[in-house]
């Protein structure tokens, strides 16, 4: 697509005696910059600049106006392909005759990024891909996503190349400046039409809108411009919780559960998911990631993983009291090095890259998902066998147990409250020990385990 150059008489803001900036305005794949010149001009000086016959100053005034955009024209033919950080590094940048305003660096892949994303091709297809043009939303979202890779995020850095993803298929790789909120309800119905749930939108939805924030924050659009976000504009769907906690009679249900002794993977599966439910609803990445010196005694101590990067402060780190129950899981499954360096499950192992790390922790989530799925079958349990659930069901008994709300975003690990995980500090390590009894109450009036017998 060809880039358009031409000189107008901005007319949105009057300036003193009634004059208006001239400016330069380029417009390149249906995005449109405009660069003020030092000249300002009325309604009535500007509607005789055609004219044959004007004064020496008006006819000054429209050369100088013809050589800024003959110049401006050429500068163009000789960027292949065009993008207006070089332009206004060329041609703007220092030339007399426009209004200087902060430049931002270019925003390129440097040649001299000596970080490896190979390994990342086959997941992430935009790694290959021509590298985009400033102000189209693949180059930003490379960028980012560029960004996640090198800090080892490669979850996030999947979830954001997902979202690109459906919105290239939705109407291609387009400038920031084509999505408005209607193209943004647009999206959103057309995602809808395929049966995508609202969950699943605002999931690919999020992480544009924090491109948007990128792009903005790099200066390549304004804010007050094309942002489509917010109050009167386009907000992203939410979806209401569906309630996903089992009852604690369910979870009696998987405890004494006895597991086929040929099938060794039915038993770890049942391990780990208990280990999760009982550890605060500790999600499958921090079980992995879990080492022996995080055990202190009857504690563990950690830091979640979603958080330990989100937080400016050090993250505030989670205290489990390590019940009877985690001991023997502990002893089952543990790796039998117990130095303080090494993990504590046989999940991870030092050395691996962290796309490795990533794989084998998707690896499993799916291991304990599909064991725990079978076992839910035999037991006659109709809800979802996943470790989201042994999370959800850790806060929900605990809430009906009579646990305050605050004590249970502590043990979660929750930071959406800065007033609420300030005030978290005061709990004891007594609470802990007395709230973990209780995730295993049912075990006073044991029921007749071969009820439970596949």
């Amino acid at each position: 697509m060809s880039t358009t150059i031409s000189i107008i008489l901005d007319t949105r803001r009057m300036k003193k005696l009634e004059k208006y900036p001239v400016k330069l305005r380029v417009t390149f794949q249906r995005v449109t910059e405009y660069y003020p010149t030092t000249f300002d001009l009325s309604k009535e000086e500007w509607e005789k600049l055609p004219a044959s016959r004007i004064s020496n100053e008006l006819q000054r005034v429209r050369d100088k106006l013809k050589e800024i955009e003959r110049k401006a024209e050429n500068a163009v033919k000789e960027l292949a392909p065009f993008n207006f950080t070089e332009f206004e590094k060329d041609f703007i940048k220092g030339n007399a005759h426009f209004r200087q305003r902060n430049f931002k660096a270019e925003l390129t892949t440097p040649n001299g990024d000596e970080f490896n994303y190979t390994p990342f091709y086959k997941k992430l297809p935009l790694l290959t891909e021509t590298f985009g043009k400033s102000g189209i939303i693949s180059f930003s979202y490379l960028k980012y996503i560029k960004q996640l890779i090198r800090e080892s995020r490669i979850s996030s850095a999947i979830s954001y190349h997902c979202s690109y993803v459906s919105l290239k298929k939705f109407r291609g790789d387009v400038p920031f400046t084509i999505i408005t909120s209607t193209y943004l309800k647009e999206y959103e119905n057309w995602l809808k039409s395929q049966d995508i749930s609202k969950t699943t939108i605002g999931i690919y939805l999020r992480p544009l809108r924090a491109i948007f924030n990128e792009a903005i924050e790099d200066g390549i659009i304004k804010r007050e411009k094309c942002y489509p976000f917010g109050k009167r504009k386009y907000r992203i769907p939410t979806s209401k919780n569906v309630k996903k906690a089992l009852e604690l009679s369910e979870v009696e249900k998987i405890y004494f559960y006895e597991c086929n002794p040929e099938l060794t993977g039915e038993q770890q599966a049942k391990d780990y998911w208990l280990f999760s439910y009982f550890g605060n609803g500790m999600n499958p990445k921090d079980i992995a990631n879990l080492k022996y010196k995080n055990i202190d005694g009857d504690y563990l101590t950690f830091e979640r993983s979603k958080t330990e990067r989100s937080l400016r402060s050090d993250p505030k780190p989670i205290t489990i009291f390590l019940t009877d129950d985690m001991k023997e899981i502990i002893e089952r499954l543990g790796n039998k090095n117990k130095s303080s360096s090494n993990y504590l499950f046989p999940i991870l192992q030092d050395g691996l890259s962290p796309l490795r790390q990533y794989e084998l922790i998707q690896n499993f989530v799916g291991f304990i998902n599909d064991w725990m799925k079978r076992i839910f079958k035999n037991l006659g349990i109709d809800k979802k066998a996943t470790t989201y659930v042994a999370r959800h069901t850790f806060s929900t008994v605990l809430k009906r147990s009579g646990a305050s709300t605050v004590f249970i975003q502590e043990a979660l690990g929750h930071t959406d409250l800065k007033t609420t995980e300030n005030y978290l500090d005061s709990f004891d390590k007594d609470v802990k020990k007395e709230f973990a009894k209780r995730l295993t109450s049912f075990k006073k009036v044991p029921m007749m385990q071969t009820d439970f017998i596949a």
